[in-house]
């Protein structure tokens, strides 16, 4: 069994038995869809909400919401999903400082769960598990085999959706 690792503002796929995994999320999100018939599943790992931001046309899609999800399905229909079954996980979206004072706008964790909410909503995907917000990192690895998301934070027990 190997061990896919997605980079920040990164995606990749994988296949059972294999896993894939992120590390270190704060306020970007892992989000995760899995094909349960067919034991694919995948991975992007998004640091904003918008690509509206991206100065130049060749950006990294996987980095933002609007663009990294639906790239992430057209990865895994390649790779043999079916569209009409992929179910969604996902975590992060934390806030890791505190900003006394000043407006929402600098809640990019709260901003990239309800960006990824929105794509998912726009595909017809369902969320059917998150573990978002708090004020800590988390690393998570999902397992093809079984659709289990694992989630992991320093001094917190591990937990699984």
């Amino acid at each position: 069994m190997a061990v896919i690792k997605v980079g920040i503002a990164d995606s990749n796929i994988c296949k059972a038995p294999d896993s894939i995994t992120t590390l270190g999320l704060g306020s970007c999100v892992g989000l995760t869809l899995y094909d349960e018939s067919n034991k694919v599943a995948g991975m992007v790992h998004v640091m904003l909400p918008s690509s509206e931001v991206a100065r130049k046309g060749d950006f990294k899609k996987a980095k933002f919401a609007d663009t990294g999800v639906p790239e992430l399905v057209d990865m895994l229909i390649k790779a043999g999903a079916n569209r009409s079954r992929l179910k969604a996980k996902m975590a992060g979206g934390a806030q890791m400082f505190s900003f006394e004072g000043k407006m929402d706008t600098l809640s990019i964790g709260a901003r990239n769960v309800e960006a990824c909410k929105a794509e998912l909503m726009k595909l017809r995907i369902p969320l059917i598990a998150e573990d978002t917000g708090g004020n800590y990192g988390r690393t998570i690895e999902l397992f093809s085999q079984t659709g289990i998301l694992e989630i992991r934070a320093v001094s917190k027990p591990a937990k699984q959706i």
